[in-house]
């Protein structure tokens, strides 16, 4: 059965992984596009509004799927947003080098009847391996319009978007959506892909060996490949750092320049309470998060170049083995590396996997990864309390415990979460990808992140100031105020770990958001981050800064995270447990670290 209805025009870019599907809408989008819900979705999409010729067209980045007749949960979302979703044309995109056997997801597109253009990306690497395509007899043997491009280099682009301005501009004023009826016969479906492939592509006789295969032979290797992993993982963290830092000391000096030559000569005559906001509240709150912006910057753009450049999928092949016995499978360690860049993405990334019990056990453990928000607070304590030559081994100490916590806890829930299923991967040729399309993707990211926790920042820091002073005729933070007086409410439940009162009031707002500690702290101490280091310096010793740490990288996830675990677990209950686990084990970690080290110091 067919319906058609008249809408507004939508182009839904459909591949299978690993296509450069993604990259491709980057490329045409820009910084443009934003993750939103649709209506009776429980995920959320990539979309973005672009100018083509002369109309408006909304384009959406749908989840890469194998088949439309798969039941995983990609190819769900991707059935049901084409059967109740208007759209007016399909951009399908297709791994070049790989079309032999991605022919048959094109046949089943083509059997919705909607308006569908191809296109042959990754093109620069078919023609490296000899293989050569003749356009127009593919365009005429499957009756829709093809294109070669190479979305890593930005080759055919801009022939690429004068043949979707032509598409749309030809387009009816109805487009039909199919609503049933849309699976066909699978081997039919293959003897189809045979004829085309046979007709209108040209193999090499044999394909040379590649540098990929060159590079694979050692990173793959048994004994070689974990080790390997290990170190660039640890060069990442040290380029994230040397690059991050100068940068960072530059923000600190704009800001408080900013404060110096124009907030407080401004606010000189101001009232006590007025000034002690801004200052105090604003400029050191959020001044002193916003300090972290380069190295989050620089994290997340060199995160990005292992993420394009293929290798990823081969650390999921390395540790499989090791996590099944969790389990889990490879992939749950990858996300758990893609959660060190921010909580979320990784647990919406869980959609890989296909199995229902081991993605719940996957989202249990993700929000154990150091994210950007943790690790502001934890770069900022370990250069603060611990000398040059001690800090990396802390900050390694911590990367260590939080894939420790991570892996035991797998290993206690897996038996509720059990599952047989089987890693099925596809490893992509090896790429390096383009400065611009990092540089892209790193502010995207950052821009998300501040897009997600401004926020909670601004609101966490004022409505912190405001325990902290309020009476506003008290000393800050003195037993007095608001601040104090909740203070030793939690003092029972924060001192067997060695958490200073006060700052279990900046513990509690990392409930909302962990961007919120470091901001909540300065409020709390009415310090900017210089003299903060040394205020805390003065009141924690080692032990009480490093069981302080461990509390922040175990306990509860950000409600950002929580709220996203709801939505992609469909459960109350488990969602509950993604809280009360992370929240009991922090205490628990951090009181057997504390009292042990006490006790051996006599």
């Amino acid at each position: 059965m067919v319906k058609k209805a008249k809408q507004r025009c939508r182009i839904a870019f459909v591949g299978m992984p690993n296509t450069g599907k993604s990259t491709l809408f980057g490329r045409l989008t820009g910084v443009r596009a934003k993750s939103g819900n649709w209506p009776g979705m429980t995920v959320e999409l990539l979309s973005a509004k672009i100018i083509l010729g002369a109309k408006t067209v909304e384009m959406v980045d749908l989840p890469g799927l194998y088949s439309l007749h798969g039941f995983g949960e990609d190819e769900r979302l991707v059935r049901h947003f084409l059967e109740q979703e208007p759209v007016s044309l399909l951009l399908l995109v297709l791994n070049a080098v790989q079309i032999e056997r991605q022919l048959p997801l094109v046949l089943q597109l083509k059997a919705l009847e909607l308006p569908m253009l191809v296109v042959l990306n990754m093109a620069d690497e078919a023609a490296n391996l000899g293989i050569h395509f003749n356009t127009a007899s593919l365009a005429e043997t499957l009756g829709m319009p093809v294109h070669l491009v190479s979305a890593r280099r930005g080759d055919g682009l801009a022939e690429l978007k004068n043949q979707l301005a032509n598409a749309v501009a030809s387009l009816d004023e109805r487009f039909s959506v199919k609503r049933d009826d849309l699976l066909i016969e699978d081997d039919r479906l293959e003897r189809e892909a045979e004829r085309i492939v046979s007709a209108g592509v040209d193999f090499p006789h044999t394909l040379t060996q590649t540098l990929t295969d060159r590079i694979d032979r050692v990173l793959l290797n048994r004994w070689l490949g974990l080790p390997v992993f290990v170190l660039l993982m640890y060069l990442l963290f040290q380029a994230v750092y040397g690059i991050g830092v100068p940068l960072q000391d530059g923000m600190k000096w704009l800001l408080e320049l900013l404060r110096q030559s124009g907030l407080e000569p401004l606010l000189l005559n101001s009232s006590p309470v007025l000034k002690s906001f801004v200052l105090e509240g604003l400029v050191d709150g959020v001044g002193t998060v916003l300090t972290f912006l380069p190295i989050i910057l620089v994290f997340f753009v060199l995160m990005g170049m292992v993420e394009d450049s293929g290798y990823l999928s081969r650390v999921a092949f390395l540790v499989d083995r090791g996590m099944s016995k969790l389990g889990l499978d490879g992939r749950s360690f990858v996300m758990q590396i893609m959660g060190l860049g921010c909580n979320v993405p990784a647990l919406m990334g869980t959609r890989v996997i296909r199995s229902r019990p081991q993605r719940l056990l996957a989202m249990l453990i993700i929000p154990f990864s150091l994210c950007s928000a943790r690790l502001q607070v934890i770069v900022f304590l370990t250069a603060a309390l611990f000398p040059p030559h001690l800090a990396a081994l802390v900050m390694l100490s911590l990367y260590a415990v939080s894939f420790l916590v991570a892996f035991v806890s797998a290993l206690i829930w897996k038996g509720p979460f059990r599952s047989n299923e089987t890693l099925l991967l596809e490893f992509p040729p090896y790429r390096f990808p383009t400065l611009r399309s990092l540089l892209m993707q790193g502010w995207y990211s950052t821009r998300q992140f501040l897009e997600g926790a401004s926020g909670y920042i601004l609101g966490g820091v004022l409505l912190i100031w405001l325990l902290t002073h309020y009476p506003f005729d008290l000393p800050p933070a003195s037993p007095g105020t608001l601040a104090g007086q909740l203070a030793q409410v939690l003092h029972p439940v924060f001192a067997p770990i060695g958490i200073d009162s006060i700052l279990s009031i900046a513990l509690l707002f990392g409930f909302v958001a962990k961007e919120i500690v470091l901001g909540g702290m300065a409020v709390i101490y009415g310090a900017g981050e210089d003299k903060l280091g040394i205020i805390l310096a003065g009141r924690l010793d080692w032990v009480q800064a490093y069981s302080f740490m461990l509390f922040i990288l175990i306990y509860t996830p950000c409600l950002s995270s929580i709220a996203t675990i709801r939505r992609e677990a469909k459960s109350w209950g488990f969602t509950a447990l993604s809280v009360i686990w992370p929240l009991l084990l922090a205490w628990l970690v951090s009181f057997v670290f504390y009292q042990t080290t006490r006790w051996l110091q006599g």
